[in-house]
């Protein structure tokens, strides 16, 4: 381990003096990849520096423990050791984390669609209480939420709606959602009172910046009709809303939600290409199945990934057989208990799987 955190270290100082470089400087694309590679180490080097500084602490309370001592000294010295080992084993486990190798995307923005799936209605206004849930989640962390597209049925329910959540680290907590729900509960149009079980799916995508897949104008068809749905005087009348078809992999992608054409193909884009580069990475990745679905959150968006169950009040993460007697909080935002067991287990898998690399 510590040979790689000294080659870390290494590589962070080196990084140091090609952002330096006046050639590097000039150059727009290195500079960036460089500033975030720095970026990226900087924990690690900091805690790894910090690790460096407590054990020599460490070496030098020891050397002073002497028997010849008073026993006031040596139990000040003895209280201080053992301070000091406390500290050194906190931060040899937080070094253990930090070595573990990242999702590349974790940092990036995410683009949230929601459908609702099985259930008629029920599914759609499923889908609305996990859209709002994810909202309520996102605001409760100073990020941004805009949508992107909605096909809304009232009542609050959405048949699709796609939304970006903007801030550092969006995806890293929201790419668990990634798959299909369940919720058990009695609808409102149920005068029987029977529960009744329907499911909406969720898809998760990084933010894909142009740098990072190409999309030639060529291959994109783009049409414009004029919007539906609530939205004012504009709807039916302008031809504000836009469709881009890439045709290479047949990817369709709808925006309605503004009132500009300009802003809606803009939209349009920004998922059009996070669709594309989840299909490249998606098919790029293929042969390693095994290890995909070892991994959390990155399984078939069919597979079932959670139950709601309105009557117990009770959420169930089948993944990794986490059972939380909280819904009525968890709908409304407080998804931190989920999040944080699910980023653990990824941690434990990830870290499992470079023991056995």
């Amino acid at each position: 381990m510590f040979d790689r955190l000294q080659a870390v270290e290494d590589r962070y100082d080196r990084l140091n003096e090609l952002l330096s470089d006046p050639e590097i400087v000039q150059d727009t694309n290195k500079l960036r990849d460089y500033s975030k590679e720095q970026s990226d180490l900087q924990e690690t080097v900091e805690a790894y520096r910090e690790y460096k500084d407590l054990t020599a602490q460490l070496a030098e309370a020891k050397a002073m423990f002497d028997d010849k001592m008073d026993a006031d000294m040596r139990e000040m010295v003895k209280e201080e050791v053992n301070e000091l080992e406390g500290k050194v084993e906190a931060i040899e486990e937080r070094l253990h984390v930090l070595l573990i190798p990242k999702d590349p995307n974790d940092d990036k923005n995410v683009i949230m669609e929601v459908r609702g799936a099985a259930g008629g209605d029920e599914a759609a206004l499923f889908a609305g209480d996990l859209y709002r849930m994810y909202t309520r989640f996102a605001e409760s962390k100073g990020w941004k939420v805009t949508v992107m597209d909605s096909s809304a049925t009232g009542l609050g329910g959405f048949k699709e709606i796609v939304f970006m959540i903007s801030g550092k680290g969006a995806y890293s907590k929201m790419k668990f959602e990634n798959g299909a729900h369940r919720v058990q509960r009695v609808p409102e149009t149920e005068s029987g009172g029977r529960i009744h079980t329907s499911t909406a799916t969720v898809a998760c995508l990084p933010e894909v910046e142009e740098v990072e897949v190409e999309i030639h104008d060529n291959d994109i068809r783009v049409d414009t009709y004029a919007s539906s749905g609530a939205g004012g005087q504009s709807v039916n009348t302008t031809m504000s809303a836009v469709r881009l078809t890439h045709i290479p992999t047949n990817t369709v992608v709808t925006c309605q939600d503004e009132k500009s054409q300009i802003k809606n193909k803009a939209s349009a884009m920004k998922v059009l290409r996070a669709r594309v580069y989840d299909k490249f990475q998606q098919e790029a990745q293929a042969e390693y199945d095994a290890v995909r679905k070892s991994a959390v959150g990155t399984g078939d968006r069919s597979e079932r990934i959670r139950t709601y169950n309105y009557p117990q009040n009770r959420v169930t993460d089948h993944r990794i057989g986490l059972t939380i007697q909280k819904l009525d909080q968890i709908l409304q935002g407080k998804m931190d208990e989920l999040i944080d067991a699910l980023t653990v287990e990824e941690q434990s898998a990830r870290m499992e799987s470079l023991n056995n690399a």
